[in-house]
């Protein structure tokens, strides 16, 4: 075809096989979910069971105030304070490297 752009033909290609992916994960986690509250907690706490559909909005919920499930992004996970503290100390002189491992062994000591 003229004009047909490959990005686009892949982007619906993703599309449609990752969609219905994504769908199938959400219920079976939603499915272990139900299934885990229901084995355990009932006898430990007292606990009611959990249907279905509370399975699902449970992990919805669990999504919404915890984020992503602990899958990083990136690998920073958005956060730079570690890279900075690398880049801080690669640029320290020899001198001022003992300095600070000095200063931190004196601050850490019981």
């Amino acid at each position: 075809m003229i004009g047909d752009n490959p990005r686009r033909r892949m982007s619906n290609t993703k599309q449609r096989f990752f969609l219905p992916l994504f769908l199938l994960l959400v219920f079976l986690l939603s499915a272990v979910v139900r299934w885990l509250w229901n084995a355990i907690l009932p006898e430990v706490v007292g606990a009611k069971t959990l249907t279905y559909p509370q399975a699902l909005g449970l992990l919805v919920l669990c999504k919404i105030l915890f984020g992503n499930f602990g899958w990083k992004k990136g690998g920073n996970n958005g956060s730079r304070f570690g890279q900075n503290f690398k880049d801080k100390f690669r640029n320290m002189s020899e001198e001022e490297r003992e300095r600070f491992k000095e200063e931190w062994k004196r601050r850490c000591r019981r």
